[in-house]
């Protein structure tokens, strides 16, 4: 499949995944509601469109598939553990701030995974360090020993899964022509910011404005 035509198609799904959900929230289906549907869709997509996320890597179907059998199993394990450390008697939890430095080298995935964490019941990705690619994660009763540990081991088989899933070493490479027009938008930009800062140093409004102070104080005197 060609850039093109992958692109064509996305965007294709996109509009019909918004038709899809404006028939849903009219609750009727109808040829009114579909037109009406095609209608917000493309002006979402086209007035209202977001910047384009790079796509980075290739998508494998069945290790999608083992990285939903993950999610699944930590999400009840820790459901689990969550709710008897709600009931259990004795002290509070003890809560802690973790810091997990990742490989993923896609923006797309890493929002995925912090996504995926974030749905981990007594877990919150609280802030990322895009440049080193490092989680700060809010991690609920880690008062055991073992029990950082066993939080790493929950996230790296996250990542394992992500990374084998969308992002395999082979295949992924980075979105240059994406980059690339990133660089020139911001070249733009300062160079925008440029002409505007001569316009307003205009030397010419300086002296002006000092003759025109000049004259007032002569007014006065």
């Amino acid at each position: 499949m060609t850039l093109m035509s992958r692109d064509v198609a996305l965007k294709a799904a996109l509009l019909a995944w918004l038709t899809g959900v404006w028939v849903l929230l009219w609750g009727n289906v109808s040829a009114a509601n579909i037109l009406g549907g095609l209608a917000v869709g493309t002006f979402v997509m086209t007035v209202l469109a977001l910047p384009r996320v790079p796509v980075e890597g290739r998508v494998h179907p069945l290790s999608v598939v083992r990285l939903i059998g993950v999610l699944v199993w930590y999400a009840a394990v820790s459901s689990v553990q969550v709710a008897w450390a709600a009931i259990r008697p004795g002290p509070s939890p003890v809560n802690a701030v973790l810091r997990y430095p990742v490989q993923i080298k896609s923006d797309l995935v890493l929002t995925f995974m912090v996504d995926a964490l974030n749905m981990v019941p007594g877990t919150m990705v609280l802030d990322i360090d895009r440049e080193d690619r490092v989680l700060y994660i809010h991690v609920l009763d880690v008062a055991k020993p073992d029990a950082v540990e066993q939080f790493r081991t929950i996230v790296r088989a996250y990542e394992t899964a992500f990374i084998s899933a969308f992002e395999r070493d082979p295949e992924w490479h980075p979105a240059t022509e994406i980059e690339s027009m990133a660089d020139t938008d911001v070249d733009s930009v300062a160079d925008t910011v440029d002409d505007i800062s001569t316009d307003y140093s205009d030397k010419s409004g300086d002296e002006s404005s000092s003759a025109r102070r000049s004259d007032r104080k002569e007014d006065r005197s």
